[in-house]
């Protein structure tokens, strides 16, 4: 069984933009079209309604960031060429595009350890070594030894790249993407308590 962008939104209880995010990043198998409509197999649209939730209870810190991104699109900034997630950018493109220039409390995105990046409120990649970072004149901070400890390329099953070999890293790419993970803010960075004491 097929079903339209707005079904499939419907079903999952989000808006039909946030849902076409997903399409547009290339986070969906098995999509078709019928004139105009993109259509989803509800098999795609049940997976994603049963994705677990990220155990963040898990890491070590009490608060993780969380970056919220949109689908990628060009810039023309001098650093890098895209600004967001899509499937098919190369990895060193990824990094690029996620990590920085956000206004947000760079002291504590370090302190969490991690930095999940969700779009649509699913983590898509994760990002590490967040310990320094640089300001602009702008007031937006940027993380530059940032690395990206994996990220996904289907929701559906789902089926992730890591691409640091970095055990740590690894282990938390394994445990966080893939998974849902909602946060609230008026700006991209969001900060999540992970309910670990301590």
């Amino acid at each position: 069984m097929l079903l339209t962008t707005g079904q499939a939104a419907e079903e999952l209880g989000c808006a039909i933009t946030t849902f076409r995010r997903l399409i547009q990043a290339g986070l969906l198998p098995g999509l078709s079209r019928r004139g105009v409509r993109v259509m989803i197999p509800l098999e795609v649209v049940q997976a994603l309604r049963e994705r677990r939730h990220a155990p963040l209870g898990q890491l070590q810190a009490t608060e993780v960031a969380v970056l919220r991104v949109d689908t990628a699109r060009p810039t023309t900034e001098p650093d890098r060429s895209w600004l967001g997630f899509a499937v098919r950018l190369a990895p060193e493109d990824l990094l690029k595009a996620l990590r920085g220039w956000w206004r947000c409390d760079a002291a504590s995105v370090a302190a969490g350890g991690v930095l999940p990046v969700t779009l649509a409120g699913y983590v898509v990649a994760v990002l590490t070594g967040l310990e320094r970072w640089e300001k602009n004149t702008e007031g937006r901070h940027a993380f530059p030894n940032a690395r990206l400890a994996g990220y996904t390329t289907d929701l559906a099953t789902p089926q992730t790249v890591i691409t640091s070999s970095a055990d740590d890293d690894r282990r938390i790419a394994e445990l966080l993407l893939g998974t849902r993970l909602a946060s609230n803010s008026g700006g991209a960075i969001a900060y999540v308590p992970t309910n670990t004491t301590g």
